[in-house]
């Protein structure tokens, strides 16, 4: 009797090679992200910033971000600038939107007194939505 064919086909053989796609766009996703991230971890602004349980960061989608160091230097963004030219590049970007957000950063050695300098020559300018950014009581230093 029989039963079938008795010889017995062998399957295909086995893969020896890797499929390197799936590796490839994982690589690709982690480079663009890299590359998007990197700029944004370069604050170059070393600040000694008050601590306070309240502080969290803003949503504020339009801001500039002006800053005073220790030595009483200001900054607009990262870029150091003395007073006559913050004073017009501050009024050039409430010229071009009045609606600004103003996120002010100072030392906490820093005296009040040149803060509220700083506060006046903004809303000289015409910004009057002024945040101030401070670390959060937890972080670091």
């Amino acid at each position: 009797m029989a039963f079938g064919r008795l010889e017995r086909t062998t399957g295909p053989p086995p893969m020896s090679d890797i499929n390197m796609t799936p590796l490839i766009d994982v690589m690709l996703v982690l480079l663009v992200i890299f590359m998007i991230t990197a700029p944004l971890m370069t604050s170059s602004l070393k600040l000694d910033l008050p601590r306070s349980d309240a502080a969290a960061p803003s949503n504020t989608p339009e801001f500039i971000a002006v800053a005073l160091d220790a030595q009483g230097r200001l900054f607009f963004g990262d870029e150091p600038l003395d007073a006559a030219t913050f004073t017009t590049r501050v009024a050039d970007a409430a010229r071009r939107n009045p609606r600004l957000e103003v996120q002010l950063r100072a030392d906490q050695g820093v005296p009040y007194g040149r803060v509220a300098e700083l506060i006046g020559i903004v809303q000289k300018a015409g910004l009057t939505r002024i945040g101030f950014v401070a670390q959060s009581a937890g972080s670091g230093p």
